[in-house]
């Protein structure tokens, strides 16, 4: 009875371990250096950058073509929002005619870590209760003008 006793606490204490370890997440594209590295301005085009890459995460809507493959690890601990621990875009400049220009590369510098501040938005003007807000309009209609 010992035995199993001591069997199903560890059992117990190694599912409980489990339970506070972080979540490993990779979101977007998964980036294979030598294809990103073959990719070659004055060589390529948008063809077969689609062909060497695939499709890009997002494409530039404005001003020259440019393609964005967005990748990201993150760690999630438990109870709590995914932490970004890498982040990277590879951007693909095009010019008018499809051809490649040049080729970038950009990483953790350009996230932007923000903290909301609080859960309300703030706002300019006079804080007012709810019966303010309820019956604040007595009175005040057709005040002013005066028509009739």
């Amino acid at each position: 009875m010992g035995w199993t006793a001591r069997g199903s606490a560890a059992v117990a204490l190694a599912v409980a371990l489990a339970g506070c370890s972080s979540i490993n997440n990779h979101r977007g594209y998964i980036v294979d250096e030598t294809l990103y590295a073959a990719i070659q301005p004055g060589l390529d085009n948008q063809q077969s950058v689609r062909g060497t890459l695939g499709q890009p995460t997002m494409i530039s809507q404005f001003g020259d073509p440019v393609w964005y493959y967005i990748s990201s690890r993150t760690t999630q601990a438990p109870f709590r929002q995914p932490r970004i621990n890498t982040h990277s875009v590879l951007q693909v400049h095009f010019d008018e005619a499809g051809n490649v220009v040049s080729t970038e590369r950009t990483g953790m510098e350009q996230v932007a870590r923000i903290t909301p501040d609080g859960d309300e938005t703030p706002t300019l003007g006079r804080e007012r209760g709810f019966l303010q807000d309820l019956f604040g309009n007595i009175g005040t209609v057709g005040a002013m003008g005066g028509g009739g």
